[in-house]
C-alpha cells in the first residue's frame, strides 16, 4: 500500500482510533475565509494523511454536523470583522462539540463571536516573531517555550471570551494563541501553515492527531477503493467517454475508469490542433495498443481554429475550447453509439457521462475565494469552461486531489513513471501559450520551440526534476540580425518552474549553459523567432501559463 508523501518534521501517532466516524475516513473541514494561505492548510493536513476538505465560509453548523468531521478549521481572511460585508459564520458551530481552531481571521471571529473583545487596528502586523508558550497547552505540547512564529493580521484580540485562557503570547501581542480546552476550541493569531512558521507543522499535528483523534488513513489505496465505488455509484449501467488527451490527469482517469467500469468506458481523444508536435500518435500507442482502453480519435482541429480565429481575449480563448471541447464530444458520442446498434452492442445504457481530470487546484483557482466573485483567478478548461446546457454529465474522480496526490494514484494504478510524472499540460493546450490570436503560423512556431524546450531539458536530465517548462509565444516583435540581414521576428519567453503542487511556483536557476543551448537552437532552428527571454517571477503573484 502506497500512502502519501509525508514530509513530518517528526513523527506523531494519534493516541486512539477514531471511533467518532464509524464507517468514514477521519476529516477536517477548512472554512475558507479568502485566505492566500487556506490551500496551504489543506496541503499541510493531507500530508499527515488525513483528508482535508476545503468548503465555503458560511456553511451552516447542522450541514457540517451531518458531515461528521473530526475538526474544522476557520482560515485567515483579508478582512476585519468589522467591516461592512465582512464574511461571518454561522455561531452554531461553536456548540456542536467538534474541535475548533481559528487562525487569524478565524480567530478573532471566534472571539468576536463569543463574547471576547477585538479591536480594529488599521495597521497590518506582517513578518516574524518569537512565541513566548504557556504550560499546559495541548495544542503546542513537546514544543519547548519559544517558537518562531509568522504575523499577517490587522485586527488582534484584547479581551477573552468567557471560558478562554492565554496560550501563548508574543511581545507585541498578549493573545497570540488562546484555547478553551473543556469545549476543544483555539485560536492563534499567527499562521502555522507557512513555512515562516518553522514548527507550524507541529502545532497542527497537535490539532489534527491529539485534539481531533484524526487516524492516518488518508492513503492512495483507501482513495481509489472509494473513487472506484463512487465511480459505479453514479454511473450505473451507463458509459462513460473520457478526453484522453495523454496528459498526468486524464492518464490517471482513465486508468481510474477502467479498473472502476471497464469497458463501459470509451476514451476520445480530440485533436484540437492546440497539441505537441506528435501528440496523437503517442496518445493513441499508449492507451489503444498498451492499456487496451476504447479509443476514439477524432480530428477537430480545423474546427477548433476557426472558432478561435481573431479572438485574443484568453478568458473567450478558454471559453471557446471549452464550448468546442464539449460539442465535439457530443458529436463523438453519437457516432460510438450509432457504431454500437449497428454492431449489436448498444447495451442496457447510453452514453451519458462525460469524465474529466479536474484536480483540487482547479477547483479552487475557478470559484469564487472567499465568497467574493472578484477573487476568481481564471476559468479552467474542465471548471468554468464548460457550457451551461450541456447533454453529459460530468464524471470527476480526482477532483479532491492535488496534482502531487494524483501522481501517486497513477503509480498505484501501474501506470509507468514517464506518464506519471510528465509535465502538466494546459487543457487548452498550445492556445494559452500564444499571446493574441491563435493562427496556424504561431502555432508551428510555439510547437517548434516547445520541441526544443523538451529535448533540451530532457537530454541534460533537467526535464523530471521541474515542474514544468515551456515555450510561450508574444505577440512582439524586435529587430534582430541574422546572416547580415535585418529581421523583425517574434520573442519567446521561456518559463521553467518548480513546485508541489500548482498552487506556488518559483523559478528554477538552471545552468546557464542549459539556457544557452535552448536559446541558440530556438533562435536558429525556428523560423520567426530572433529573441528568447527568460521569465523569472514566482506564483504569486503571476501564474504558471501566462494565460
Amino acid at each position: 500500500m502506497i500512502r502519501l508523501r509525508s514530509t513530518l518534521s517528526r513523527k506523531i501517532i494519534p493516541d486512539r482510533v477514531n471511533t467518532d466516524a464509524v464507517g468514514q475516513h477521519s476529516k477536517i473541514l477548512i472554512l475558507d475565509f479568502g485566505s492566500q494561505y487556506t490551500q496551504v492548510i489543506g496541503r499541510r493536513i493531507r500530508e499527515m494523511q488525513v483528508y482535508s476538505e476545503i468548503v465555503p465560509f458560511d456553511m451552516p453548523a447542522d450541514a457540517i454536523a451531518r458531515d461528521r468531521p473530526n475538526g474544522i478549521i476557520l482560515s485567515g481572511g483579508p478582512a476585519s470583522v468589522y467591516d461592512r460585508g465582512a464574511p461571518q459564520i454561522d455561531p452554531q458551530i461553536f456548540t456542536l462539540g467538534i474541535p475548533i481552531l481559528g487562525i487569524c481571521y478565524g480567530l478573532m471571529l471566534m472571539a468576536h463571536h463569543l463574547g471576547g473583545e477585538v479591536r480594529f487596528t488599521g495597521r497590518r502586523e506582517y513578518g516574524a516573531g518569537t512565541l513566548q508558550v504557556s504550560d499546559g497547552s495541548q495544542l503546542f505540547h513537546g514544543l519547548g517555550n519559544e517558537i518562531d512564529v509568522w504575523n499577517s493580521h490587522g485586527d488582534e484580540v484584547t479581551g477573552l471570551p468567557s471560558g478562554f485562557r492565554v496560550a501563548a503570547r508574543t511581545t507585541g501581542s498578549p493573545f497570540a494563541a488562546i484555547e478553551d480546552p473543556q469545549r476543544r476550541l483555539y485560536g492563534l493569531q499567527f499562521h502555522p501553515e507557512v513555512a515562516h512558521t518553522p514548527r507550524g507543522r507541529e502545532i497542527l499535528q497537535n490539532f489534527v492527531y491529539q485534539i481531533c483523534h484524526c487516524t492516518m488513513d488518508w492513503t492512495m489505496s483507501s482513495f481509489i477503493e472509494d473513487a472506484c465505488r463512487r465511480v459505479r455509484a453514479q454511473v450505473g449501467d451507463n458509459k462513460v467517454v473520457l478526453g484522453l488527451s495523454g496528459g498526468v490527469d486524464s492518464s490517471v482517469v482513465a486508468a481510474l475508469l477502467h479498473k472502476a467500469i471497464g469497458d463501459q468506458l470509451t476514451g476520445v481523444f480530440v485533436n484540437n490542433g492546440l497539441l505537441r508536435a506528435g501528440e496523437e500518435e503517442v496518445v493513441q500507442r499508449v492507451f489503444g495498443e498498451n492499456f487496451h482502453v476504447k479509443l476514439k480519435y477524432v480530428d477537430a482541429s480545423e474546427r477548433f481554429l476557426a472558432a478561435l480565429h481573431g479572438v485574443t481575449d484568453p478568458e473567450k480563448k478558454r471559453k471557446i475550447i471549452g464550448n468546442e471541447f464539449v460539442a465535439v464530444f457530443q458529436g463523438a458520442t453519437e457516432e460510438l453509439l450509432a457504431e454500437d446498434e449497428q454492431n449489436g452492442r448498444a447495451g442496457h445504457g447510453g452514453y451519458k457521462f462525460l469524465a474529466q481530470g479536474t484536480l483540487y487546484p482547479d477547483v479552487i483557482e475557478s470559484v469564487a475565494i472567499g465568497g467574493n466573485p472578484a477573487h476568481v483567478i481564471k476559468s479552467h478548461h474542465n471548471v468554468g469552461g464548460l457550457p451551461e446546457k450541456m447533454h453529459f454529465e460530468l464524471v470527476e474522480p480526482v477532483r479532491e486531489l492535488f496534482k502531487d496526490e494524483v501522481r501517486q494514484a497513477g503509480l498505484q494504478l501501474g501506470l509507468p513513471r514517464e506518464i506519471v510524472y510528465r509535465q502538466p499540460f494546459p487543457g487548452p493546450g498550445l492556445a494559452v501559450r500564444i499571446l493574441g490570436e491563435v493562427t496556424p503560423e504561431r502555432l508551428r512556431i510555439i510547437r517548434h520551440a516547445d520541441t526544443v524546450v523538451q529535448s533540451e531539458m530532457e537530454a541534460s536530465n533537467w526535464y523530471y526534476r521541474v515542474w514544468q517548462s515551456f515555450a510561450v509565444l508574444l505577440p512582439v516583435q524586435s529587430v534582430g540580425v541574422m546572416g547580415d540581414q535585418r529581421t523583425y521576428d517574434y520573442t519567446i519567453a521561456l518559463r521553467i518552474v518548480e513546485s508541489q503542487d500548482g498552487m506556488t511556483a518559483d523559478w528554477v536557476r538552471v545552468p546557464y549553459d542549459l539556457l544557452a543551448r535552448i536559446s541558440n537552437r530556438i533562435v536558429n532552428e525556428v523560423k520567426g523567432v530572433n529573441r528568447v527571454v527568460y521569465d523569472i517571477s514566482t506564483k504569486p503573484p503571476s501564474t504558471i501559463e501566462w494565460e
